[in-house]
């Protein structure tokens, strides 16, 4: 920014304004004239201004109720952040599920809802279930979709600039798809699309386990494993966006695949959901033989993976996600092993959010976006 000067005044009032809704945003209440002095530095006559103009474009309002409004004699002004006025979408794209939460410009949960999708499903039908999705949560919660500032999007593959999916190997169809302009005609509003593993660890980093971590890298277990990273609180993308595609190691040999690997008959696991899934792990707790040794090739291949992460971004923490059923064994594995292999060994936990990480890393990036439109101070030309 520019240095400013006695002939900047918009600008100022800019800023200022911006200081001041950040102040009553960050309250998270109703605070006074006089607390808003306090918190801000700006005086008293700048504050009022401030509040006028923020009334004026509908994202503050002068709050009435509260303790004062019991006292005897004329009670103290309060005000209040209008978060009712737009609205944010988190929306997570899998294989088999898709869920959508709506929030408002505070991020409180207003909606969720996921819908099951089945994994061989064609571009069309998965887009349409995304579509339904969505009208029904805005439904359910009284929601007009004109009142959506942003929706952020994680789907598997490798996201372009543009807003297409550049490649995609885990849902039919999807390569090469241009579903930010889709989702942009159906919503009206910006359409902010992330690699699924990459908005995932935004979701822990935002409201899981990874909070307060700078330096995270999140694995999801799945049809096709992918890892998303935090390098100093930043994501890390990759030079053409394609940063923690650890799923492109089956390459290596095709008994490498989770199918193959999770297989107790030789077969390649068919569907491979969480159903499956956990049915190969009840067995091995059973002690199924066949079934222990698909669990312990899943393990290693899951070790192996991370072990490369680790060993390349040395993380604070690692979070494994993905299926729920089984994680726990896999997470025994990494805790035992990791160190074997490391020249020092992060803290290993599971995701607390589970299926809902991806939708809700979609939903940060949406509220991001919001909070960069209304909190902008453009610089002096």
């Amino acid at each position: 920014m520019g240095k400013l000067t006695g002939g900047d005044p918009s600008l100022l009032r800019k800023i200022n304004s911006a200081v001041v809704l950040r102040a009553l945003r960050d309250a998270g209440g109703a605070p006074t004239l006089s607390d808003l002095v306090s918190a801000t530095g700006l005086s008293r006559p700048t504050i009022e201004g401030a509040l006028e103009g923020l009334a004026a474009a509908g994202l503050a309002a002068e709050a009435t109720g509260g303790p004062e409004a019991r006292r005897v004699g004329r009670p103290a002004r309060r005000f209040r952040f209008r978060a009712e006025a737009g609205h944010t979408l988190g929306v997570g794209i899998g294989a088999h599920r898709v869920q959508v939460v709506l929030a408002d410009l505070a991020g409180r949960r207003l909606g969720s809802v996921g819908v099951a999708v089945a994994e061989g499903a064609s571009a069309a039908d998965r887009l349409a279930v995304v579509d339904a999705t969505i009208a029904e949560v805005l439904a359910e919660a009284g929601v007009d979709r004109g009142s959506l500032r942003a929706a952020g999007v994680g789907t598997p593959g490798v996201i372009g600039t543009e807003g297409s999916v550049r490649l995609c190997t885990a849902l039919p169809g999807w390569t090469g798809l241009p579903l930010g302009e889709h989702l942009r005609e159906v919503l009206g509003c910006t359409v902010l699309l992330e690699n699924d593993a990459n908005a995932a660890v935004l979701g822990e980093h935002w409201a899981g386990v990874a909070t307060g971590c700078g330096d995270v890298v999140m694995v999801l277990a799945g049809l096709s494993p992918g890892a998303g990273s935090l390098i100093g609180g930043r994501l890390r993308r990759g030079h053409r966006g394609a940063a923690g595609e650890i799923g492109a190691l089956h390459l290596l040999g095709r008994e490498l695949t989770p199918e193959h690997l999770l297989s107790t008959d030789g077969e390649p696991l068919h569907p491979l959901d969480e159903t499956a899934v956990g049915r190969v792990f009840d067995l091995a707790r059973s002690g199924d033989s066949r079934a222990v040794g698909a669990v312990e090739r899943f393990s290693r291949r899951v070790l192996h993976d991370v072990t490369a992460l680790v060993l390349a971004l040395d993380p604070e923490l690692v979070v494994v996600g993905g299926w729920a059923a089984g994680l726990e064994e896999v997470l025994g594995t990494l805790r035992r092993e990791l160190p074997q292999y490391c020249l020092w060994t992060p803290r290993v936990e599971l995701s607390a959010l589970g299926e809902a990480a991806v939708a809700t890393g979609a939903l940060r990036l949406a509220l991001d976006r919001v909070e960069e439109d209304i909190f902008r101070v453009a610089a002096p030309a």
